[in-house]
């Protein structure tokens, strides 16, 4: 099922209500999921290798409290972290100033992924060494994350339970 735009993420308490969540396509909802927006964005940092290394290995920690607790919502959002993780600091090594698209998100489509009709911006020739390394060790966690057995237990019953 498609993530849900139209609930209201400022009211919805996502751990009491998880029937409410969907794990949509990437990292959509990452920023508006709560209560797990609040507990997992603290920790993610992504500015150089370093920060990735301390950031995911933070955020992994959750995750398996997420998934040793039972709470798929939050083993997801983790995910979503790690993966936003990769695309943000890949975004950052191939643009510089990590802005990807010309001009401004259309109205209507603020928290969406996507060009929305927008041109790309020419890529950085030298990509930022340190960038293409945060987003590796991103990368290699987002992976890690998904093939775990127990996770993909958990999203299994999640979405037989509530639906994919």
């Amino acid at each position: 099922m498609p993530f849900d735009y139209t609930l209201d993420f400022t009211t919805v308490d996502f751990r009491q209500h998880p029937e409410l969540y969907r794990v949509g396509k990437g990292e959509q909802g990452v920023l508006l999921v709560q209560p797990y927006k609040g507990e997992i964005l603290p920790h993610w940092r992504f500015k150089d290798a370093a920060a990735a290394q301390e950031s995911s290995q933070a955020i992994w920690g959750l995750l398996e409290a997420y998934l040793k607790a039972d709470d798929f919502v939050g083993a997801d959002m983790a995910r979503k972290f790690l993966q936003m993780g990769y695309t943000r600091a890949r975004r950052y090594a191939n643009h510089a100033g990590g802005k990807k698209y010309a001009g401004p998100v259309p109205a209507g489509k603020k928290g969406q992924s996507g060009a929305h009709g927008r041109a790309e911006l020419p890529r950085n020739p030298h990509p930022d060494v340190d960038k293409v390394e945060a987003a590796r060790i991103f990368k290699q966690k987002w992976d890690e994350a998904r093939a775990l057995p127990e996770y993909q237990r958990q999203k299994a019953a999640f979405e037989a339970k509530y639906g994919k």
